[in-house]
């Protein structure tokens, strides 16, 4: 990120603070961090983890980071990090969903009072909308069949919990010795972006994040699946606003992949602002 004391960041996908944490770090207290979070229970978690250290927090889709920076007066910003998709807190927290053996409400939510949980719309939506979804989202192969057994389950009974459409998926999904992921991984995927606009999000942000760099300010974006790295890619090599400095995407190392597995999907893609006009 090329930080230096006094820099201007943004983490606008907060979690548990990790990344503004390294950022403030290194900017120091004559430098500011911004972070964003659409989860009010984050904010909350990394507000007491973030504590001294010059870090301002908002909640906020981070597709809005114009409109945040305008409201604290802040012209541009030497840096903005985005780690997709959920976090491990997320992921931990029965009540939310995340978690496929989870015994609470399938929400999905990352912000549980804005838009539809996806339980509800597991229930509501036709066998072909809910195929197109899982296979569009989750580029599911299996999605049809996975489709037309949520709906004939949720004529017996409404689903209502993780545990319950985790257990269908995995009866309708073959597995294979060697699969490392659970088979309801990308159904429950699917469902998530859905739930949280998060690709529309992410499209939005690509196009109005350079109005908020500064010149050779970087921006900096792990994905964890195609659908996000795909987007992410061609707005950088498309968007004359951006300067490649990743040719191909860094990903982890055995030693990362060994210590944290969650991690092992990932892919780290960065640019700089270009003297590119709005």
């Amino acid at each position: 990120m090329d930080t230096q004391p006094g820099g201007v960041f943004v983490d606008g996908t907060l979690g548990a603070g990790g990344h503004a944490w390294a950022l403030a770090e290194r900017v120091g207290p004559g430098g500011l961090i911004l972070g964003i979070d659409r989860d009010p229970t984050a904010l909350d978690r990394a507000e007491r983890r973030l504590a001294g250290l010059a870090v301002r927090l908002a909640q906020a889709n981070f597709c809005d980071l114009p409109e945040v920076l305008d409201t604290l007066g802040v012209k541009a910003v030497d840096g903005v990090v985005l780690d997709l998709g959920m976090s491990s807190d997320q992921l931990a927290d029965p009540s939310r969903g995340f978690s496929f053996d989870a015994d609470g409400p399938l929400d999905l939510r990352f912000d549980p009072t804005e838009g539809e949980p996806a339980w509800r719309l597991l229930n509501r939506l036709s066998a072909e909308h809910l195929a197109d979804l899982i296979y569009s989202y989750g580029e599911e192969r299996h999605s049809r069949r996975i489709a037309r057994a949520i709906v004939e389950r949720r004529r017996e009974k409404p689903i209502q919990t993780a545990r319950e459409l985790a257990e269908i998926v995995r009866r309708c999904v073959p597995r294979s010795r060697a699969a490392r992921i659970d088979p309801a991984t990308l159904t429950f995927q699917a469902l998530r972006i859905a739930v949280n606009d998060e690709l529309k999000s992410l499209e939005i942000a690509l196009r109005r994040i350079p109005q908020c760099l500064r010149l050779h300010g970087r921006l900096a974006v792990i994905s964890f699946h195609s659908l996000e790295d795909r987007r992410v890619k061609e707005a950088f090599r498309d968007d004359p606003r951006y300067e490649v400095l990743t040719r191909k995407p860094i990903r982890p190392g055995a030693e990362e992949t060994a210590a944290n597995p969650r991690a092992r999907s990932a892919k780290l893609r960065v640019a700089a602002r270009t003297a590119a006009p709005d």
